[in-house]
């Protein structure tokens, strides 16, 4: 059984090294991007099970946009995408909903426990086989 390639995109590198403190010891191997012109760098060398994806980034909806890129991309539509985001507890919170990326395998929001992160990864790649 081959291990499970985890993506994180995210702007915060302690996020992306905390996410990795939960992931690497429950067997996952995690590679990270600090924004999406990195994560697509990744995608295409590494080729990910899944990516941990950031809303808000450089923009409010970075992490939307790039999204519906890889959604509507023919080859690249089928690796599933967690949002993560803390937008929640912000005035931006209502510009952007679930239903906008209908395509997304899982949402997070920021905060959330080890436990809550590896349950929904798990749960996202046992969906896929």
């Amino acid at each position: 059984m081959s291990v499970a390639r985890i993506l994180i995109v995210d702007d915060d590198p302690d996020f992306c090294e905390i996410s990795r403190t939960i992931l690497e010891p429950a067997g996952y191997e995690v590679i990270t991007a600090a924004d999406t012109e990195q994560a697509m760098i990744r995608i295409e060398s590494d080729w990910p099970d899944l990516i941990l994806l950031d809303l808000v980034m450089n923009t409010v909806d970075e992490g939307l946009k790039f999204g519906k890129r890889l959604h509507h991309d023919p080859i690249l539509r089928h690796l599933p995408i967690v949002f993560v985001t803390s937008i929640g507890d912000t005035p931006y919170a209502d510009r952007i909903k679930p239903e906008d990326a209908h395509y997304a395998a899982g949402w997070l929001p920021k905060p959330f426990s080890p436990k809550t992160l590896l349950q929904t990864v798990s749960s996202v790649l046992e969906q896929r086989k």
